[in-house]
């Protein structure tokens, strides 16, 4: 019988991963390298200043290890950056971006539909499960793809009568949701399902059926989804 082990990623593997995602933000962010030079080099002239006038040099491995992890807090800050500005605008990008949440590796929390309801003008409408119940993901103009919003709560209302259905409409726009702040725009709401009923919630929905149109190509681009991979293999290593 053949294992169903994940084969793990090695250290060099996984170190190549990190260089290419590093040169995707550097052409797109001039700033990163002075701002990760600044994280590293800061903490670590303060802690061997310290260590130099009060001679606790055991604080100088400290200050290393604070330096360290200053500088992957500002790498992940910017590769966020960089990610939601080649992927804003683009149909799908939405959804591609909330897939790449931390800890929803396995997809335990969230549940995604894609393209539940779509417009001949790429308007669409993602289904998502998760503890504050179903959330109808929009992405277009508002007044094409309200009406498809509308749509798709009468289908999940025929299945659901006790779960909270939320309506998120992505953009730019005062009554819309940017994209830069859709993770914790979903995360700040009421938690009204437990773990075990998102799943249960979801089957639920499966049954509904009806035309799914793909999405447009170029939901994400190739390089944002090789930086989405990367991303995750160094949260593993962390």
């Amino acid at each position: 019988m053949a294992s169903t082990t994940p084969e793990k990623v090695g250290f060099r593997q996984r170190l190549r991963q990190i260089v290419q995602v590093f040169q995707f933000v550097r052409g797109h962010d001039r700033l990163i390298v002075p701002l990760m030079l600044v994280a590293f080099l800061v903490p670590l002239l303060i802690g061997i200043g310290v260590a130099w006038f009060t001679g606790l040099w055991v604080l100088v491995p400290l200050a290393v290890l604070i330096a360290v992890l200053a500088t992957l807090i500002i790498f992940s800050r910017r590769v966020q950056k960089a990610t939601y500005a080649q992927v804003e605008g683009q149909p799908g990008a939405a959804l591609a971006v909330l897939e790449s949440m931390p800890g929803n590796r396995n997809q335990k929390n969230w549940k995604f539909t894609p393209a539940v309801q779509i417009s001949q003008q790429q308007d669409v409408v993602h289904r998502v499960v998760g503890r504050p119940g179903v959330i109808l993901l929009a992405e277009g103009a508002p007044h094409r793809v309200k009406p498809l919003v509308n749509q798709e709560r009468k289908r999940v209302s025929r299945v659901l009568t006790d779960v909270p259905v939320y309506d998120v409409l992505v953009g730019e726009d005062d009554d819309k949701v940017s994209i830069r702040k859709l993770q914790s725009h979903l995360q700040k709401l009421p938690k009204n399902l437990t773990p075990g009923q998102v799943g249960q919630v979801a089957q639920r929905l499966q049954g509904l059926g009806g035309a799914r149109p793909p999405i447009p190509k170029g939901p994400m681009p190739k390089s944002a989804r090789a930086m989405k991979g990367a991303k995750q293999q160094m949260y593993r290593g962390r």
